[in-house]
């Protein structure tokens, strides 16, 4: 427990509680089964609607997709367990978000790579520039003695 005279403490300890319940997806907050569904719908593309998600979607086939994800949470099984069944179904073309394999590995990795390697000439240039002597101090800006 925080020291309450510390709001440093206080502060730190709210921002980790916060982080907790970002990282359980709710879950700490007591997400509903209709939430949960959501959650996966949302993950599934309509294989008959363009361009909607399970969850957009209001045809008939999204309506028993939904159903379906219901029944399987009420039996236990996790997300990540209905997400493989509908793929088996459907293939990967369901999911709203493709997995990254092969190429698509460049994808995901593209932008966190080229944003390290930008940081990273940008320290460099830096150091350069701070280990270069100034060029003022090279020069002689007195005029000679007479």
């Amino acid at each position: 427990m925080p020291d309450r005279g510390n709001p440093r403490a206080t502060a730190v300890c709210a921002l980790l509680m916060g982080l907790a319940c970002l990282l359980l997806g709710g879950r700490a907050l007591g997400a509903t089964l209709d939430d949960r569904v959501y959650g996966v719908a949302r993950q599934l593309m309509c294989p008959v609607c363009e361009g909607q998600t399970v969850a957009e979607s209001d045809s008939s086939l999204a309506r028993e997709m939904k159903a379906l994800i219901r029944q399987k949470l009420q039996a236990g099984e996790t997300p990540d367990q209905i997400l493989r069944y509908f793929v088996g179904q459907f293939g990967e073309t369901i999911l709203a978000e493709p997995r990254p394999r092969g190429v698509a590995v460049l994808l995901y990795a593209g932008p966190p790579l080229a944003l390290l390697l930008g940081v990273a000439i940008a320290v460099a240039c830096i150091r350069r520039w701070r280990a270069q002597p100034a060029l003022v101090d090279d020069l002689d800006l007195h005029p000679p003695d007479p």
